[in-house]
């Protein structure tokens, strides 16, 4: 409540970015002190044996994760899963630094309960983001997820080359990779999902994934647009599954604006980026069910996109996502959203009988 009457309003009265910059420094504060991290855990934490999900082998102690983009750099992963994520993403991080776009560059759509960023994917690069994992480890499992560099000058063979890099640097710090092939914010606006550039990109990882034997091989998952057509996703999901992919995150921003609430002249001013929060829950819910279909529940899915409500996740699970990812939902939510999102899926649970999350995958796809 704290939140959402004062503190809420106070964030936004000031730019997103910069807002997102002062809470980010708050929340390291967790990771310097065990004492205050133990009592935020407590406060926002839900540990029941129901909501674990056994997925790539590894158990999460509940199926709400920290979705991409929220801690590029890797500067909160041991803080933030004080707030009770049960995995967090980071990234996406590049091979090589990059500045991202000029600012302004994120927007607030407060009567959507939506965001726009056009960012363009800034971040230190995967060698300092490496030299901080080296400083300690996540205290739930990590995924990473990595793009090409946004250099415009870095395409065809070089662009596999950086990304297959970045890959090598960081995987063995991941419980799992997130190749993301579809952000709408890159310099140039090109992304893998051509199948042949994303056959070549595949090619060039699975033979640094069989080269590393001395490390177990690490779960690669693919990062999907909703803007794709169903012809594009059918393709797209095929290539990847001739590779083995171990999985999919369904789904990144669009770059569509129907629907909205917001003033048409406010959100033309914000120009181009991609959209995120409650607009982005139906078009992902469809295409979660889809990969659901074109796999046949054979891999696990990460929904992502408008999750915001116990409701919401237990919708993803159902149509097919072992777990969920909150990005803006957490931004406008708040530092408890996620407990009340576990409580939330407990108390559903409890309605229709369920004495397991995991059970409940897929149930609601025909």
């Amino acid at each position: 409540m704290l939140y959402k009457t004062f503190l809420n309003p106070l964030l936004f009265s000031f730019d997103p970015e910069s807002s997102h910059q002062f809470m980010s420094k708050r929340i390291t504060m967790l990771e310097r002190s065990k004492a205050l991290y133990s009592f935020v855990h407590r406060k926002c934490s839900v540990e029941d044996e129901r909501l674990e999900m056994n997925v790539f082998g590894t158990t999460f102690s509940n199926p709400i994760g920290l979705a991409a983009g929220f801690d590029k750099n890797a500067s909160l992963v041991r803080a933030i899963p004080a707030f009770g994520f049960g995995f967090i993403e980071i990234g996406s991080v590049s091979a090589l630094p990059w500045e991202g776009n000029p600012k302004p560059r994120l927007f607030r759509l407060p009567k959507d309960k939506a965001l726009i960023n056009r960012l363009g994917l800034d971040n230190i690069g995967a060698e300092r983001v490496k030299e901080r994992l080296l400083e300690g480890k996540c205290p739930v499992p990590l995924g990473i997820n990595i793009v090409k560099t946004p250099d415009p000058a870095i395409v065809g063979e070089a662009a596999v080359e950086d990304f297959s890099r970045c890959y090598t640097m960081l995987h063995h710090y991941a419980s799992y990779v997130t190749l993301n092939i579809s952000c709408p914010n890159t310099a140039d606006g090109k992304t893998f999902e051509d199948t042949a550039s994303l056959g070549r990109l595949l090619d060039a990882i699975t033979v640094e994934r069989r080269r590393r034997t001395e490390h177990k091989e690490k779960p690669l998952l693919v990062k999907l647009s909703p803007d794709l057509s169903d012809e594009q996703l059918a393709k797209v999901v095929d290539t990847c599954r001739r590779h083995d992919v171990s999985g999919f995150v369904c789904a990144n921003t669009t770059l569509k604006r129907d629907g909205l609430k917001t003033d048409a002249s406010k959100i033309q001013n914000m120009g181009r980026g991609g959209l995120s929060g409650k607009p982005l829950r139906k078009p992902a819910l469809a295409m979660l069910k889809k990969v659901y279909q074109l796999t046949r529940g054979k891999v696990p899915l990460i929904g992502v996109g408008g999750i915001f409500t116990a409701d919401d996740a237990y919708e993803r699970i159902k149509a097919g996502a072992s777990l969920v990812q909150l990005y803006t939902g957490f931004v406008y939510e708040g530092p408890y959203a996620v407990k009340r999102i576990n409580q939330g899926l407990l108390k559903l649970m409890e309605k229709d009988g369920v004495d397991s999350l995991q059970k409940l995958v897929g149930t609601g796809v025909h």
